[in-house]
């Protein structure tokens, strides 16, 4: 029996969170979705709130980026459904995120956050993870807000340089 396609949604995003041990934002599950002309941004939106709600997907937000991470229960169901998914959307499921591994790994692998600290100036935490260790972590403090979040919107680009950097100098 064929899944509808609101069951197909979700397990099409089931799907691709099962696939990699790492977290997708919704940036990326939305462009391939919306890109291959499965469905439309606001039908994914859907699926994911829904997906949440039934405790199948985690979620969590870094300055205005969301990312997803299947949960026990999401990949067993997933495993349990996965049939109900065409061989054609997992080849194409299977190729997205053969293609962009590395860069789908390095945006959510790396994060900047900042906070108020005690002496009311802002602490920025800095970070870039491989799998589940840390490459780097970075700590800078500033009397600036703004300063704050201009370093938390670099740190994505900027962080394999500052890495390079670092690891040059402390290696000689």
């Amino acid at each position: 029996m064929a899944a509808d396609s609101s069951t197909l949604y979700k397990l099409m995003l089931l799907y691709m969170l099962n696939k990699v041990n790492f977290p997708l934002t919704n940036s990326q599950m939305t462009d391939f979705m919306v890109n291959k002309n499965y469905t439309s941004y606001f039908v994914v939106q859907e699926s994911l709130n829904d997906l949440i709600s039934l405790e199948y997907v985690k979620s969590e937000t870094f300055h205005s980026k969301t990312q997803y991470q299947i949960t026990k229960s999401g990949s067993s169901t997933v495993s349990l459904l996965d049939d109900q998914i065409p061989d054609a959307i997992k080849e194409d499921i299977m190729t997205y995120l053969k293609e962009n591994k590395y860069e789908l790994k390095s945006v959510v692998g790396t994060t900047a956050t900042y906070y108020k600290n005690s002496f009311n100036d802002f602490s920025v935490h800095c970070q870039v993870k491989e799998d589940s260790s840390n490459l780097i972590e970075l700590n800078v403090s500033v009397p600036m807000k703004e300063q704050a979040e201009v370093i938390c919107a670099n740190w994505p680009e900027c962080s394999q340089e500052i890495y390079e950097f670092i690891m040059k100098k402390l290696l000689r």
